[in-house]
C-alpha cells in the first residue's frame, strides 16, 4: 500500500513478475477494506502517508487480521520510525530506494513466517481434535507460545524437559511432541516415577534377567526397550534417587540399557521427554538432583503455564469439558454467563485438572439444564481479587503495609494441606479413595502426607 501511484505500481509489477498475487490500495481505508475480506498474508505499506500514516494503518490492520505480516517501506532518514513500527508488530522494514533483490528477500522471509504460523495454527487445532489436549485449549498468549515452541521441537529428536505444576497437562504436552515427530508411528511409553517404588523403578525401566532378584521368574524387557524407536515419557523425574539418576544418565549418554542382573548392554533408539512439577534448578542446587543429568535432560524446555496465568482461557476450557461431559450424559447441560464469570474469578490451585473436575461434577449433580454459579463450589481462599487486572491482585495501599502476605510456595502448601486434610476427614483410613479423589497416585499422596505431617484418621503414619 502506497499513496504514491508510481511507486505502488512499480512495486506491484515487480512482485507479480515473481509470481505473487498482488492487491493495490491507494490509502489506509482502502487497505483495511481489502484486509477485511481475508486471504491476505502480507502487507507492504509506506510509513509516510496521508491522511492515515503507516503506524496507524499497522495498528488497525493487525486488529483486522492478527496473523498478517507487515513490511514497512520508508525513506533512509526515517529508520527510527521503522524500528518503532517493528516494535508495534511489523515483521520487517525496507528503505527506499530499495534493490529488487532486497525486497524479494524480505518478502520471502515474511511469507515463510506466515506459512509457519498457518502450520502452527493447523497443528494446534489437530492436537485438540485428535488427542483431547485439554491443557492446550485456549488462545491466550501463553498457550500460543507453548504450541508454537512445541511444534518446532517436535520435528527434531532433541530431549525435552516439560515443566509445570500438577494438573497443568504435562503428559498431554509430551504426547503432542510424540504425535508430531518422526517417531509418531512407534510407541509412546509413559512411566510415572512417583507411582513406582524405588526398588522396582530400575527393573521397570531397564528390565531384568531371570533370577535377578526374588520373584524374577523370567527375563523381562524394560520400558526403555519397549519404547525403542519411539518416545519414553519419564514423569516426575525429580522423584528419583541419585543412584537411579546415574543409571538414567548412562542410558542417555550411551544409547543403551543394561538389564538388572545382566552385563551385556542392549542398544536402544529412544527419544526422552521428561517432566517435573518441582523447581528442578533448586533441586540441583540442593544436591537432590544430579547436575549432569539436568543438563542432559534440559536440551529444550517446554513450560506449561498454570491456569491462573491464563484465566482468559477458562471459558473455552469450561465449554470443552462440558461438551465432553454432555457426550456421556442423556441430560446435556449448558453454561450460564454468570457461571463463567464465577469461574474466572478463581485462581485454580489445582489448575486445569481442577476445572475439569468442577465442570464434570456440576454436569453430573446440577438439577437445572443451565449451570449456575452455585453449581461450582470454589475455595474462598483461592478467589482472584476483582479490583485488579484479570488474575492479578490489586496493588497494595498504605493500609496494607501491616499485612504479612504468604509466599506462593506457602500458599500452595497450605492449599495441599487443606485439600488432603478434608479428604482424610471424609475417607479416614482409606487412602486409596483419598488418592482417587485428589487425582494423585498413592505414592505421591503418601509422600505429601509425610512432608505435611498429616496422618490418616484412626491410624498411624508409618515410614
Amino acid at each position: 500500500m502506497d499513496d504514491q501511484r508510481n511507486m505502488r505500481a512499480t512495486t506491484a509489477l515487480l512482485l507479480r513478475s515473481e509470481g505473487y498475487s498482488v492487491l493495490e490500495s491507494a490509502n489506509g481505508d482502502e487497505a483495511l477494506t481489502t484486509l477485511s475480506g481475508g486471504g491476505v498474508d502480507l502487507m507492504l505499506t509506506d510509513l509516510k502517508m496521508e491522511p492515515m500514516d503507516g503506524l496507524t494503518l499497522l495498528k488497525k490492520a493487525l486488529e483486522v487480521a492478527p496473523r498478517l505480516q507487515v513490511i514497512m517501506m520508508t525513506a533512509f532518514g526515517s529508520i527510527e520510525s521503522a524500528v518503532e513500527a517493528m516494535r508495534q508488530g511489523a515483521f520487517d522494514y525496507v528503505t527506499k530506494p530499495f534493490k529488487e533483490g532486497e525486497l524479494r528477500y524480505r518478502v520471502e522471509r515474511a511469507l515463510e513466517r506466515a506459512r509457519l504460523q498457518a502450520t502452527v495454527d493447523m497443528l494446534a487445532g489437530e492436537f485438540n481434535e485428535r488427542h483431547g489436549l485439554s491443557a492446550l485449549v485456549g488462545g491466550s498468549p501463553a498457550m500460543r507460545e507453548l504450541t508454537s515452541r512445541l511444534v518446532r521441537v517436535a520435528q527434531s529428536d532433541a530431549t525435552v524437559l516439560v515443566q509445570g505444576e500438577s494438573g497443568t497437562g504435562k503428559e498431554l504436552v509430551a504426547r503432542a511432541v510424540h504425535a508430531h515427530s518422526r517417531r509418531k508411528d512407534k510407541a509412546f511409553v509413559p512411566v510415572n516415577c512417583a507411582a513406582i517404588s524405588e526398588t522396582l523403578l530400575e527393573s521397570e525401566l531397564f528390565g531384568h534377567a531371570k533370577g535377578a532378584f526374588t520373584g524374577a521368574v523370567r527375563a523381562r524387557r524394560g520400558l526403555v526397550e519397549e519404547a525403542d524407536g519411539g518416545t519414553l515419557f519419564i514423569d516426575e523425574v525429580t522423584e528419583t534417587t541419585p543412584a537411579f539418576q546415574s543409571k538414567l544418565l548412562r542410558t542417555l549418554q550411551d544409547g543403551e540399557v543394561r538389564r538388572v542382573g545382566e552385563s551385556t548392554p542392549v542398544k536402544v533408539d529412544v527419544r526422552i521427554v521428561a517432566a517435573t512439577n518441582r523447581d528442578i534448578e533448586l533441586e540441583v542446587q540442593e544436591k537432590r538432583f544430579r547436575q549432569d543429568l539436568y543438563y542432559r535432560l534440559n536440551v529444550v524446555t517446554l513450560r506449561v503455564p498454570p491456569l491462573r496465568e491464563r484465566l482468559e482461557d477458562v471459558p473455552a476450557l469450561a465449554k470443552h469439558f462440558l461438551e465432553r461431559a454432555n457426550a456421556r450424559s442423556p441430560n446435556p447441560k449448558r453454561l450460564s454467563a454468570a457461571a463463567v464469570e464465577h469461574l474466572m474469578g478463581y485462581s485454580f490451585p489445582g489448575n486445569v485438572r481442577e476445572l475439569e473436575n468442577l465442570v464434570e461434577q456440576a454436569a453430573a449433580l446440577a438439577e437445572s439444564e443451565e449451570l449456575l454459579p452455585e453449581d461450582f463450589p470454589l475455595r474462598p481462599s483461592a478467589r482472584v481479587a476483582a479490583s485488579g487486572p484479570l488474575g492479578t491482585p490489586p496493588a497494595p495501599t498504605a493500609t496494607d503495609t501491616s499485612v504479612q502476605m504468604p509466599t506462593l510456595a506457602e500458599a500452595v502448601e497450605e492449599a495441599e494441606r487443606r485439600a488432603i486434610a478434608q479428604a482424610l476427614e471424609r475417607h479416614g483410613m482409606d487412602l486409596g479413595r483419598v488418592a482417587e479423589e485428589l487425582a494423585v497416585s498413592s505414592t505421591t499422596l503418601w509422600r505429601k502426607m509425610k512432608r505435611l505431617n498429616l496422618r490418616p484418621l484412626g491410624g498411624e503414619h508409618r515410614d
